[in-house]
């Protein structure tokens, strides 16, 4: 655990940043944490809070951002400045001071109203054939990049575990 005050931050899963929101080449992880690592109650933001630490060190491009997907229904939800925020989070924000300021500037919801979108944004899966032929792609996706059959990934049902599973942590 690093001291208070140290001149060096972390990012998510082991993302070194120095002060200055440059990060270390030889510190950097592949991904950001997972969506179901909660911040301040809430599903996806500390996830949320290192895809933007990541994508301004040219670290995930192909990652979807800001206006698609769970970073856009956590703007929605929360209905912050999306781009207020990330300009916060790019000066250096820790992720204390970032809740901090969600929770001055968003609408305010309620703990009950946080626990219930949270739940729902990890319990969601693909809703119509669109969504589940996406779904099916990833998975195709993911067993290519491993090298194996679909039939051999752990069984997922939401788009959480599908984060999970791409990303190695399942």
């Amino acid at each position: 655990m690093e001291a208070k005050g140290d001149k060096d931050r972390f990012c998510g899963q082991g993302l070194k940043v120095k002060q200055d929101n440059r990060p270390e080449k030889a510190e950097m992880t592949k991904y950001p944490r997972s969506p179901k690592a909660l911040l301040g109650g809430i599903a996806h933001l500390g996830r949320f809070i290192d895809k933007i630490r990541l994508r301004n060190a040219g670290q995930i491009q192909d990652y979807n951002y800001i206006t698609v997907g769970f970073d856009k229904y956590l703007v929605d939800f929360l209905q912050i400045d999306p781009k207020a925020f990330e300009q916060l989070v790019l000066a250096g924000g820790t992720d204390e001071e970032l809740l901090a300021w969600v929770k001055t500037n968003s609408r305010k919801p309620s703990d009950q109203e946080i626990a219930q979108w949270s739940q729902g944004l990890l319990s969601s899966g693909p809703k119509d054939d669109a969504a589940r032929q996406r779904f099916q792609g990833r998975l195709d996706e993911i067993a290519k990049k491993r090298a194996v059959l679909i039939a051999s990934l752990p069984s997922v049902s939401t788009w959480a575990d599908v984060i999970e599973l791409d990303e190695g942590r399942m």
